[in-house]
């Protein structure tokens, strides 16, 4: 079995950090989905690419796929510096405000 270790990413429509400290273990899928002609829907006979397994550290998901067996790629998470403003959101109505006032 294959699988692949990583630390996820945010999602596009949220700024906040939520499942994003984890590293989780995800199978590669063994065999490409199907649609069903009658009712559409995708579907395949892999158990394994629905297993999903959240470990703290990436050490704790290595050693757990060596000790069954499993061959994992580790995928390296890119890292983004924080986007802080010196004096932050109270920056907006300070009375002493840089630039003029603008919408």
């Amino acid at each position: 079995m294959r699988a692949r270790i990583y630390k996820p990413a945010r999602t596009a429509m949220s700024s906040g950090n939520a499942r994003t400290k984890l590293w989780v273990l995800e199978y590669v899928p063994a065999e490409k989905r199907e649609v069903d002609p009658l009712m559409g829907w995708t579907s395949s006979g892999d158990m394994d690419s629905q297993v999903r397994l959240r470990f703290d550290t990436r050490e704790a998901a290595e050693a757990y796929a060596e000790a069954n067996g499993i061959d994992a790629v580790v995928v390296k998470p890119k890292t983004r510096k924080p986007n802080i403003r010196p004096r932050g959101y109270g920056e907006n109505f300070a009375s002493d405000r840089r630039g003029a006032w603008t919408h």
